[in-house]
C-alpha cells in the first residue's frame, strides 16, 4: 500500500521577521521530488466552514475571515499574525490534513503525511493562538469520527504543549490525546494532572530541557504503547513538531534526526499493531529549515518502512537529564502498570 502526502506551503502567509514563515519549508520542498514511487502527492482542497466548526466556534471562524480582510496584523501575543490570504491559507491547510485522513480512511493509502502551514495545535475552539489559526489535526480527528470511526488518538511530539488539541478533545471520550513537550515554555500548559476526569485518555508528558533520543524512546515504549493499547484508537494522527530538535532556535529539547526516525517508526509500528496501520502525520512547528527537512524525510522513511536514508550527523551534544521519576509519576497518575 502507498503513502500519500500533501504540501501546502501558504507562501503569502508571512510576516516580517516572524519564525513561522514559508522559508521553514525551503530545504524540504526540493527533496519531495526524490521520494520513492510508493509516495503519491495529492492535492488539498479548502476545508469547509462546517468542517472547521466541528472544532471551532462559528463566531471565531467569522472573526478570522473578517480580520484577514483587513490584514496584515497581529492577533495575539504569541505573536500570531494574519495576512489578507491567511483565512484561505488556514482553510487549505486544514483541508490538506482532511484529504490525507480521508485517503487513509477510504483505503486509498496505508498512511499519510500532511505538510501544511499555518500550523494548528495551539488553536483552541474559541481563539487562534501560538502561530496557529485553525486546529488542523483536531479538525481531521473530528472528520475521522464523523466518517464512522469510534475512537481516534492524536499523539503530539512538538516541543510545545498542544493546548488547543487538548481543549478540543477535553470532553470527547472518543478522542484521545498524548503530548510530549518541554516543560516551562509557551504556552505554559500541559501538566500531568491537567484533566483528572480523562485519565488514560488525555496524557501529558512534560519533559525537562534536553530530553533526547533515549528519553523519547522510553516514553514511546512505557507511555505511548500502553495508552494506545488501552484506548484502542482506530486511527493515529501525529502532530509532528520538528522544534523538538536540540538546536531549534526557539526551544531546547534534545531530539536528533535519528531520534525523529526512531519515534516515528515506533508510532508507525503502533498503528500497524492497533489501528490497522491507519496513521497520518501532520506538520506543526520547527523553525530551522534543515531540521524540518531532515525530520520530515525521517518521517517518510518510517512511513515507507525504510531505514533512515539521510544521515544528518546531528546527535545532541547535551547530556540527557534523568527522567525516571517523571515517567514513574506519569505512569502512576494514569495507572500504567
Amino acid at each position: 500500500m502507498k503513502t500519500v502526502s500533501t504540501f501546502v506551503p501558504s507562501r503569502s502567509h508571512e510576516f516580517p521577521d516572524h519564525p513561522e514563515r514559508p522559508g521553514r519549508l525551503d530545504v524540504l520542498e526540493p527533496l519531495l521530488n526524490s521520494l520513492p514511487a510508493t509516495v503519491e502527492q495529492i492535492n488539498a482542497a479548502p476545508a469547509t466552514p462546517d468542517q472547521i466548526a466541528r472544532v471551532h466556534l462559528p463566531q471565531l471562524i467569522q472573526a478570522i475571515e473578517k480580520v484577514c480582510q483587513q490584514g496584515p496584523g497581529i492577533i495575539d501575543h504569541a505573536p500570531t499574525y494574519i495576512t489578507q490570504t491567511s483565512y484561505q491559507d488556514a482553510l487549505l491547510a486544514a483541508g490538506g490534513v482532511i484529504a490525507c485522513t480521508q485517503a487513509v480512511l477510504q483505503g486509498d493509502a496505508q498512511n499519510a503525511f500532511a505538510i501544511v502551514r499555518p500550523p494548528g495545535h495551539h488553536a483552541e475552539p474559541d481563539h487562534a493562538m501560538g502561530f496557529c489559526i485553525f486546529n488542523n489535526i483536531a479538525i481531521a480527528a473530528q472528520e475521522a469520527l464523523a466518517s464512522g470511526l469510534e475512537r481516534v488518538m492524536v499523539i503530539d511530539y512538538d516541543a510545545h504543549h498542544g493546548n488547543g488539541t487538548q481543549a478540543a478533545c477535553l470532553n470527547d471520550k472518543r478522542f484521545g490525546f498524548i503530548s510530549t513537550h518541554q516543560w516551562g515554555i509557551y504556552p505554559g500548559t500541559g501538566w500531568i494532572n491537567d484533566a483528572p476526569h480523562a485519565k488514560g485518555r488525555l496524557v501529558n508528558v512534560p519533559l525537562h530541557s534536553f530530553a533526547g533520543d533515549r528519553v523519547f524512546a522510553r516514553v514511546a515504549d512505557e507511555i505511548f504503547k500502553p495508552i494506545v493499547e488501552s484506548f484502542r484508537p482506530q486511527m493515529l494522527l501525529i502532530s509532528a513538531g520538528f522544534d523538538a530538535h536540540w538546536n531549534d532556535p526557539l526551544t531546547s529539547l534534545g531530539l536528533s534526526t535519528q531520534g525523529y526516525y526512531n519515534i516515528s517508526k515506533k508510532l508507525v509500528d503502533l498503528a500497524e499493531e492497533y489501528c490497522n496501520s491507519k496513521i497520518v502525520f501532520v506538520l506543526e512547528g520547527g523553525y530551522d529549515p534543515h531540521n524540518v527537512a531532515n525530520g520530515a524525510m525521517a518521517v517518510f522513511d518510517a512511513l515507507t518502512n525504510s531505514p533512515l536514508q539521510r544521515d544528518a550527523h546531528d546527535p545532541s551534544p547535551h547530556p540527557e537529564p534523568d527522567h525516571e521519576s517523571r515517567i514513574a509519576e506519569i505512569c502512576a497518575w494514569h495507572q500504567i502498570n
